[in-house]
């Protein structure tokens, strides 16, 4: 093991990812969606973050909806922005069984609608907004650039969910 220079101290990993799996609906690819969660906040231009991917079920993402947002539904994803003002921090919650009825009904895999909710969140926590039409016109833009530029299967289009 060779030794530090005196003084020095290693450097603190760019893009921390953590994945918290709260489910048993499937098995998700928790390493290949870790390097796609570190390759968009590069794309995005994030110089530091903490994001936490949380996977739960449709009972734990209506569970979630319900106590923060109010609405006891299940939804795809959740995002709670915990930024400290240093570094973009963050808790991506998604729902794998919303994932999994909404690639069956969208023609895709799931790993990539799941993909596609980290991503959704991920701009989220950036500064992008999908309430008023002309900025969720801008964040499905942004989302196809960033799967483009990752060399990942352009999302599907889908309307305005209710």
């Amino acid at each position: 093991m060779a030794a530090a220079k005196a003084g020095s101290r290693p450097s603190p990993r760019r893009h921390v990812v953590e994945v918290v799996d709260r489910q048993r609906v499937w098995s998700v690819p928790r390493a290949w969606l870790t390097r796609v969660c570190r390759r968009a906040l590069t794309e995005e231009g994030v110089a530091r973050a903490t994001i936490t991917l949380v996977f739960v079920d449709d009972a734990g993402i209506a569970a979630l909806h319900e106590r923060w947002l109010g609405d006891p539904t299940p939804t795809d994803v959740i995002t709670f922005d915990l930024g400290d003002g240093d570094r973009l921090c963050g808790d991506i919650a998604c729902s794998t069984e919303t994932a999994l009825r909404e690639a069956a009904r969208y023609g895709w895999s799931a790993r990539h609608e799941l993909a596609y909710y980290m991503i959704h969140g991920l701009l989220h926590l950036t500064g992008y907004d999908d309430h008023a039409v002309a900025r969720r016109r801008a964040m499905r833009a942004r989302e196809r650039a960033v799967f483009a530029a990752l060399d990942l299967p352009a999302p599907p289009r889908r309307s305005r969910r209710p």
